[in-house]
């Protein structure tokens, strides 16, 4: 039977007051002290050094051009360590639009660290490169921040997981997609496969110009990572912004998380968006300020990144993923039905909170804030139940989340309760 605990109103924290979590799990420290600038620099030399990387450049595996930089990227993943799954996720393209006008072959580069579960949770970033003209296929583009950057970054998590020694109960897949610049292909493409095959995709975590300090207007901010999430305000996508930034403000305290509420750059795109297309819970990372004159163009060179700035976002990266992966699935908050399973009870002027329970999980913790504010403002650790009754709080009044703990202490993404769809309402007028 399930427990029912009644909270008193007294017992609420003052506004402002969120509880958060503050122990440090050592292993996610070990893995966030290993991460290495001179391995950043040296791959990210490497990769910017094939001359283009754009995707319909040569598949020539020998020679220069995206044939040769996902072979290189294939090797090293291999390299990396024994645990990672290496394999080209591959795909024949038919020309389409203006942008692939032949017949062309898209290979993904994907390392998969198997978890307990098979559960996800993906690090991406995009390797292709382009210039102004986006069908130069010839042209220098050595692309080293849009998106190098992101792609060394998915490169050096993935040999930090691989060597960890760490079992995680998610599956983890590092990958670098193909063909962004023509129109997000690859990751397209990818998802596409993985909903055919019902992959229960949990969270991706997607960098694209991340190695930036100094932007086009010359300001510097070297302490900032911006994340940008697909609405509404309880999304799931909002849900996995805002954990990231709580555990970064833990593991890599002297590194801002800005989230931004919207799902890319005005105006832009990237490959997050085909996850969020597909009802996954997908978020874009990018440098604080940019240097528009640097993205697609030949002038996208090594001396535009900063490897003490793309080596905390890589810390940022790896504490989210390490603690999203060691945790238990979020708990589900709805019913058979897809109705959330929150209501007035017992009184009719309480908050009853009903979520069904999370395998493994040896607790819960709960969550509520005022509908109009951006961020969770209360929370309480509630023990291994599946209901919980908050006396005298109005649902009206106030959004509410549950998250599932670890005996380890680890917590998962919050589910949050959220409201049914605006029904049709039918307005009589009083004859």
């Amino acid at each position: 039977m399930r427990a029912l605990i009644i909270c008193s109103l007294l017992l609420l924290p003052a506004a402002g007051a969120l509880g958060q979590q503050t122990d440090i799990d050592p292993r996610i420290a070990k893995i966030i002290a290993e991460v290495s600038e001179q391995q950043l620099q040296s791959k990210l030399a490497t990769l910017a050094s094939f001359q283009t990387r754009h995707t319909l450049s040569s598949p020539d595996p020998a020679g220069k051009g995206i044939g040769a930089a996902r072979q290189w990227i294939f090797d090293e993943m291999m390299r990396s360590s024994p645990r990672l799954q290496v394999s080209f996720d591959s795909y024949r393209v038919p020309p389409q639009g203006d942008r692939i006008k032949s017949e062309i072959e898209i290979r993904n580069v994907m390392a998969v660290l198997p978890g307990r579960s098979p559960r996800r949770v993906y690090v991406s970033a995009h390797y292709d490169s382009r210039t102004v003209d986006v069908m130069a296929a010839d042209a220098p583009a050595p692309g080293a921040n849009d998106d190098g950057s992101g792609t060394v970054l998915t490169m050096e998590l993935a040999r930090l997981f691989g060597e960890s020694g760490v079992e995680f109960d998610a599956t983890l897949v590092f990958i670098a997609l193909a063909g962004e610049e023509q129109g997000l292909v690859g990751a397209s493409l990818h998802v596409q496969r993985a909903a055919a095959d019902k992959q229960p995709i949990e969270a991706v975590l997607n960098n694209d110009i991340v190695g930036g300090a100094v932007g086009g207007s010359g300001i510097g901010n070297g302490e900032v990572l911006r994340v940008f999430s697909d609405g509404p305000e309880d999304s799931p996508s909002r849900q996995l912004a805002r954990h990231t930034r709580k555990v970064a403000a833990r593991y890599v305290p002297s590194h801002k998380v800005e989230l931004i509420a919207r799902y890319d750059r005005f105006g832009r795109g990237g490959d997050h968006t085909a996850f969020n297309q597909r009802g996954f819970a997908a978020v874009r990372l990018t440098e604080a300020n940019e240097n528009y004159a640097k993205q697609h163009s030949g002038n996208d060179t090594l001396d535009g990144v900063s490897f003490p700035y793309l080596a905390q976002n890589v810390r940022v990266n790896a504490a989210a993923l390490a603690t999203l992966a060691l945790a238990p699935p979020a708990p589900s908050t709805r019913n058979e039905r897809g109705a959330p399973t929150l209501s007035r009870e017992p009184s009719g002027y309480d908050a009853k909170l009903v979520w069904q329970a999370s395998p493994w999980a040896g607790g819960y913790r709960i969550y509520w804030r005022a509908t109009w504010a951006p961020d969770w403002e209360h929370t309480m650790a509630v023990g291994n139940v599946t209901e919980y009754v908050l006396r005298n709080i109005s649902i009206d009044d106030y959004v509410f989340g549950v998250a599932a703990l670890g005996a380890d202490g680890s917590e998962s993404l919050v589910s949050a309760y959220v409201n049914p769809p605006r029904q049709d309402i039918l307005i009589k007028t009083i004859p």
